[in-house]
């Protein structure tokens, strides 16, 4: 395994730390139920789940970026004269669909993979795509997790450690930044987020930045607490890319449509205020049946998918009583 070092482009550790195009703007409600479908595959609590059929599209978002969106996380794709960098690469069974809709973008050959974390529905083709020439490349913690067998709590399944092909071959610490068609991409570590080896994709030029499951756009987001994640650590996740946003930043999320800094502000303020809700009953001495009877979510119902409002207070209440 080669821990910071990149032989086919410029990777600089740091010592700290759009265009785009009239589909961007569109977030339909039928991208939204789509969405919702999609997080419903994740299979971060069995890796062992069936993926749902191949219903891939990907849309241009300006500057030779572009998005695949489908059954599992979203794809972020960068095309030019270095060649093909995929953010993320869905379940196993999509890695052909994921190809044939890059080889409809360029002829290019794929380099690299960045997964943004280590769940399956977003590392499923890993080895598909080292087979197809690409260096596949994550936060250090990702290789550990897909390592590792443990329990998920929450849905009461157990995590297993997967084949060794589907493990990052290059992984960095904190801050690293790379040269790639044109762009300076900085992978961004987010400690205890949506789990413990999150990763942020920030094209600095092109002004825009794949957040992974740090962002579920227009759903409750899945904060694996038994992967190192935490509602605070994703509440900061959020804030770190509201800081480097303005008006016309792109946001990729892991699952739903583009979002603006807007729609990115909207969920930040959700997330806290369902913290805050909840820790106020912890403080008061209330147990997690009370608060659950409370139904103190119902007015985020709408925001329900896999991850129901009972879920959404489960996640927040394992995770503060662990702060």
């Amino acid at each position: 395994m080669k821990h910071l070092l990149f032989a086919s482009a410029a990777f600089m550790l740091l010592a700290c730390s759009a265009d785009t195009t009239s589909d961007v703007s569109k977030a339909t409600s039928d991208m939204k139920n789509a969405a919702k479908d999609a997080a419903k595959a994740i299979v971060a609590i069995d890796r062992e789940l069936p993926a749902p059929a191949d219903d891939l599209r990907t849309e241009s978002i300006g500057n030779n970026l572009y998005v695949i969106f489908g059954p599992g996380g979203n794809v972020g794709v960068s095309v030019g004269d270095d060649g093909v960098l995929l953010i993320d690469d869905k379940f196993a069974r999509n890695a052909e669909g994921i190809l044939t809709q890059v080889r409809g973008l360029t002829d290019a050959p794929l380099k690299f993979v960045l997964n943004t974390h280590y769940h399956g529905d977003h590392t499923g083709s890993n080895a598909q795509m080292a087979a197809a020439g690409a260096e596949l490349v994550a936060h250090e913690n990702v290789r550990k997790r897909l390592g590792m067998t443990f329990e998920n709590k929450l849905f009461g399944r157990t995590t297993n450690a997967v084949d060794e092909s589907l493990w990052p071959t290059t992984t960095y610490d904190g801050v690293t930044d790379m040269m790639f068609n044109g762009h300076t991409v900085s992978l961004i570590h987010t400690p205890s987020a949506h789990t413990d080896g999150d990763s942020l994709v920030h094209f600095k030029e092109a002004n825009t930045v794949h957040m992974g499951d740090n962002y579920f756009n227009g759903l409750f987001p899945y904060i694996d607490v038994d992967a190192g994640g935490s509602v605070l650590g994703m509440i900061a996740a959020h804030n770190k890319v509201l800081a480097m946003a303005d008006e016309n930043t792109v946001i990729i999320p892991g699952h739903g449509p583009i979002a603006s800094k807007a729609d990115l502000t909207a969920a930040r303020d959700m997330l806290q205020n369902i913290h805050d809700r909840v820790k106020s009953r912890i403080d008061a001495g209330d147990s997690l049946e009370t608060i659950l009877d409370a139904n103190i979510l119902q007015d985020y119902e709408k925001y329900a998918s896999f991850i129901s409002e009972a879920n959404m207070v489960r996640i927040a209440h394992r995770s503060i009583i662990g702060e």
